[in-house]
């Protein structure tokens, strides 16, 4: 049977993801295929190159303060264009990618296509609205009713477009994922201004479904019932949370099942919570792994 992984994205809390990943191999549990958005694209990422929940453990933390640091020449460059402090984002978004790069190059890889997982990872061009997977999965287009034909008697079927781009170094694929609106600047690329794709995907589920899975799994973070946020970028933070969280749990329906991690109040970009988001991770992994191997085992959904 073959199992996929949804990951959210969450800033660090994404770290919750590693320590769910770690249960579930102690459990057991192979995944066969991965996506991800944002944060929730780094650790499908480096899972699906190969690395460890404990090396990649290593890794957020190795490189949360680098990815969260600001490039002072990219902010100088954006105040002299923009006459805006912020410009297009606080961060360049070139850590991020330069991190990815050398991650997948220890494992021999630069391009999507080289990775052997099955793996997808939204994106969307703020130049036109539409979201871009990057996936290394020839996917085929779907096909939506629009409209029944009252004299043939049928329904008519107009083929919808996706956006899939199949041909990309690893890095900026992730890069372009991770890019949070006002946070990191967009990532130029070709043609398009790839920004985060929690934008329109969050919880990427409805990818995961077309690599060809028996069964899927999703893991997000919903927001606090009550939060009293008390900083501006606090405040912008719960606000997104709050407007992702219906969507969000939308979208993960379609999963057999979805598992919901309570992260500390406030974590997003708190890189002093990594190691208690992962714990969290793991402790409610291990709490629900008798209803996941159910649900594994049974064919009925959540």
């Amino acid at each position: 049977m073959k199992i996929g992984l949804a990951l959210a994205g969450g800033g660090v809390k994404g770290a919750g993801h590693i320590g769910a990943i770690k249960a579930l191999e102690e459990n057991g549990i192979v995944i066969s295929a991965i996506t991800g958005t944002s944060i929730g694209s780094i650790v499908a990422t480096l899972y699906a190159l190969g690395y460890t929940p404990e090396e990649m453990l290593k890794l957020f933390r190795y490189f949360a303060k680098g990815l969260l640091k600001a490039d002072p020449k990219y902010l100088v460059s954006n105040i002299r264009s923009t006459k805006s402090l912020f410009g297009g984002g606080m961060l360049s978004g070139q850590a991020i990618e330069e991190a990815v790069f050398e991650c997948a190059k220890l494992k021999g890889i630069s391009n999507i296509q080289e990775i052997k997982m099955p793996i997808a990872i939204p994106t969307v061009d703020i130049k036109t609205g539409k979201e871009y997977v990057f996936t290394n999965q020839v996917l085929q287009t779907t096909a939506h009713i629009i409209k029944k034909d009252t004299q043939k008697k049928e329904y008519v079927a107009d083929a919808q477009e996706e956006n899939y781009i199949t041909n990309i170094e690893i890095g900026k694929a992730v890069r372009a994922s991770c890019s949070y609106p006002g946070v990191f600047s967009p990532l130029n690329y070709k043609e398009y201004r790839f920004v985060d794709g929690g934008i329109l995907d969050n919880v990427p589920t409805g990818e995961l479904k077309k690599l060809k899975v028996d069964k899927t799994i999703t893991i997000k973070f919903p927001p606090k019932e009550t939060e009293n946020p008390r900083t501006a970028i606090s405040v912008l933070f719960r606000c997104v949370d709050i407007m992702f969280h219906d969507k969000d749990t939308r979208t993960a329906k379609m999963s057999d099942y979805v598992l919901d991690l309570d992260m500390p109040s406030s974590s997003t970009f708190d890189i002093k919570k990594i190691d208690a988001c992962y714990q969290i991770g793991y402790q409610k992994t291990l709490e629900e792994i008798g209803k996941i191997r159910k649900i594994i085992a049974n064919t009925g959904k959540m």
